[in-house]
Order: C-alpha cells, then sequence, then structure tokens
C-alpha cells in the first residue's frame, strides 16, 4: 500500500486540507485520533501517562486533559521527549493495525496526517510527503481563535517544532494556506489532480464556491 504523508506545523491548515482530501474519497489517517485512542480511558497508554505526569493530567471524569499536558510538555523539552516515548510506539502500532484493516479493504493508497512527521522521523516510511504551509501572522490567528491560547504561547509551540522553511526542503509537494478555503479548496485539487492523480473534475465536495481553473503545479515528481 501507497502511503503519503501529510504534515505542517500549527495552525498551518493540514487538518483542513485532510477533509478535503478525504472528501474526494481517498483515506485519510489522523495521527491526533489514533494518540486519543492510545490514551483512552482504561488504557495502558494513559496509565503509563499518568505514572509519567501525574494524576494532575486527568480531569474531572479520569480522562486525559490534553491542555493540562500541554502546558508541561511545551514548557520542558525533557518532558516532551519523555512524553514522546510513551505515546509515539503506540500510535505507530495502532497505524499499522489500520493500514492492514485498510489493505484488506482493497485500499490501495492512504494519506497518514501527522503533525510531527519530520520531527519523528516518519517521513522515510512514506511514498511521498505533502507539506503545508502559512504565514506565522496566520498560524498564530488561527490557533488563538480556536484554542484560547495566547500569540506568546503559539509562539512557543511554533517554536518547538520543525522551522517551515525545513519542511517545505523535505517535501515532494508544498500547499500554500495564506488565504480562504476556496484558495485552499484549488490548491488541494491541484495537488489531487496534477501530483496525486485522483480525478477531481465534477468531483468538488460542497466546501466553497465554484473555482476558477486552477494555477499550474509545483515542479515536483509525483509519488512512486
Amino acid at each position: 500500500m501507497q502511503v503519503v504523508g501529510l504534515t505542517g506545523g500549527i495552525g498551518s491548515g493540514k487538518s483542513t486540507v485532510a477533509k478535503i482530501i478525504e472528501a474526494y474519497g481517498l483515506p485519510v489517517v489522523s495521527a491526533d485520533e489514533l494518540s486519543r485512542m492510545v490514551v483512552a480511558p482504561g488504557s495502558r497508554g494513559l496509565q503509563a501517562v499518568v505514572a509519567a505526569f501525574g494524576e494532575g493530567v486527568l480531569d474531572e471524569s479520569g480522562a486525559l486533559d490534553r491542555a493540562k499536558l500541554a502546558e508541561i510538555v511545551f514548557a520542558t523539552p525533557a518532558r516532551r521527549v519523555q512524553l514522546e516515548k510513551i505515546v509515539h510506539p503506540r500510535i505507530r502500532e495502532r497505524f499499522e493495525e489500520v493500514l492492514d484493516a485498510l489493505e484488506k479493504a482493497g485500499q490501495e493508497r492512504v494519506v497518514y496526517e501527522v503533525p510531527l512527521l519530520f520531527e519523528n522521523d516518519l517521513h522515510h516510511m512514506m511514498d511521498a510527503v505533502i507539506v503545508v504551509t502559512a504565514r506565522e501572522d496566520l498560524r498564530i490567528a488561527r490557533v488563538c481563535e480556536r484554542s484560547g491560547l495566547s500569540p506568546e504561547e503559539v509562539r512557543a509551540r511554533i517554536a518547538a517544532q520543525l522551522d517551515d522553511a525545513t519542511r517545505q526542503a523535505r517535501a515532494n509537494y508544498v500547499i500554500s494556506n495564506n488565504g480562504d478555503i476556496g484558495d485552499l479548496q484549488r490548491e488541494v485539487e491541484v495537488m489531487l489532480d496534477r501530483f496525486l492523480h485522483v480525478p477531481v473534475q465534477g468531483r468538488a465536495p460542497s466546501l466553497s464556491p465554484a473555482s476558477p481553473p486552477p494555477p499550474p503545479p509545483p515542479k515536483r515528481a509525483p509519488p512512486r
């Protein structure tokens, strides 16, 4: 099965790109969703997180309070590494299970949305990598609006990730997300049509109004 990685920094819009891709019929697996599964209440993953970080990272119902945990791990790099050692092997194991199920169902290609794809050295497992990028001021504004974090907190999270220039240099395809949802949908349609060779004519999902012809694609080699 061909696995195409989809990544980008916080606030870049990669999850929106994933939704558009999925609307065109390609299966998308989210590493964030898998991360929630492996630390679900009653799981061994959650037990390991509590053993390492204490019961203060749980909410009143006994589920993981991701906001409290994020405050700890983004403030101290060593604690972030500690969390990654607990969670990432479990995510990878669950991803392999999902891949196996998709392959048995007859799927030939899957898109894997991973925020820290390069940081965790997962790009070597991909047949191609798509990077979503956006100006930093837009990224900060988007994250502040949806999460309630302060601009300083968002900047700290951006600083904890790989810089955009390095991501783009390692990518097989780059999607720019500096406009509105219509602009982004056109960018994704170009990528699907010209890069992944997924037909888009007449199949547009209802995410934006009618679009003009797409611009020429970047000069990148298609995935094998």
